[in-house]
């Protein structure tokens, strides 16, 4: 009989799935929308409509999450804690792992409250593992729909300055920038506009994905967030949204104005995380001939055009899989954290 293992990143506004078989193809990727913050309830319906599309012979799951830091938790210990008990409640009865970072996996049944802190937040060290696993020397940058995470591979090893959200806040190994959800006030506050340089609106008027919607690179079905004004996802409306960042009243005839905006946009949020991949290379963008830099998340065509800057070869997350990793529109790189607690546990890799 086939089995299959589940791996499982419970973050603040999604929830992501990726199956594999029991040779390590992937099979599945599923990401459902999850406002955490909102109450549980909405952590209990992603699971479940999670689990609709899953088959029910599942031998293993394992978990990562981030979605201990929103606000609907007092804090971090009490957000693992409510996660765990919910996931201990929806999933069938199989073995369930949890990832502790560095601490590797722990049984549902075994963790403690002394393992909460490990547990929080470490989706991103399970994704740079798997990938020190098959990449001697690399950049692995995660570009997601909120954050980007930036790790250097020596040797086989993930070289973290930082572990927690702070420490890696501090080491600028965590940016807090995506390409969906980020506002746009928290990428530019001055931007070159109608031929001017200009100060911007301070205000949650756009996000980054009607940025990236007007310079053709989104793909819709990673934008599962609602707009700055709640109104609707096309072209036009994303424009309306992000000229009122400028003032400048909108008309759709101005079309031209409206994507030079966006491509400026999208050219200040690439260098911010252009600066902070130089950061973690340091001097070692010379010393280690092999290098190479490892896109994965929603928001690799980001990463791709930095390596191309930095003069990198580009990889693929995917590329660092057995076959079976382009599954949808959704794919196997756009949940690199799901993919890779599911190969660590199950020891491919």
């Amino acid at each position: 009989m086939q089995r299959f293992i589940i791996g499982w990143d419970i973050g603040g506004a999604h929830v992501k799935a990726a199956m594999l078989d029991d040779s390590g193809v992937v099979l599945q990727v599923i990401q459902r929308p999850c406002p955490l913050w909102k109450g549980l309830s909405y952590l209990e319906a992603a699971i479940d409509a999670v689990l609709m599309q899953l088959p029910r012979e599942v031998e293993r799951h394992a978990v990562t999450m981030t979605g201990e830091l929103v606000d609907c938790f007092s804090s971090r210990e009490q957000g693992v804690e409510a996660i765990l008990h919910t996931l201990q409640g929806r999933l069938p009865k199989s073995d369930i792992r949890v990832f502790a970072g560095n601490a590797g996996f722990i049984s549902l049944d075994d963790v403690r409250s002394d393992d909460y802190m490990v547990i929080a937040s470490a989706n991103w060290l399970a994704s740079a593992q798997l990938a020190a696993r098959c990449r001697k020397n690399a950049l692995f940058v995660d570009i997601g729909s909120t954050t980007s995470d930036i790790l250097r591979i020596e040797s086989h090893a993930v070289q973290a300055v930082g572990h927690t959200d702070y420490e890696r806040l501090v080491s600028g190994e965590l940016v807090y920038t995506g390409i969906v959800r980020t506002a746009v006030m928290a990428v530019a506050q001055r931007a070159v506009f109608n031929g001017r340089d200009m100060g911007l609106m301070a205000e949650y008027f756009a996000t980054m994905a009607d940025v990236y919607r007007l310079t053709g690179d989104l793909n819709e079905a990673h934008d599962q967030s609602e707009t700055a004004d709640g109104a609707d996802k096309s072209p036009v409306a994303s424009a309306r949204r992000l000229s009122r960042m400028t003032g400048f009243e909108f008309v759709e005839s101005d079309w031209p104005l409206w994507l030079a905006f966006a491509q400026e946009l999208k050219r200040q949020q690439r260098a911010l995380i252009h600066e902070a991949c130089l950061q973690q290379l340091g001097s070692g963008c010379d010393q280690a001939k092999d290098l190479c830099l490892i896109g994965a998340g929603v928001g690799r065509f980001l990463a791709k055009e930095i390596a191309a800057d930095l003069g990198l070869g580009y990889v693929d997350f995917t590329a660092l899989l057995r076959q079976g990793a382009s599954v949808g529109d959704v794919d196997a790189a756009d949940c690199a954290p799901a993919v890779a607690v599911a190969y660590l546990a199950a020891g491919f890799g």
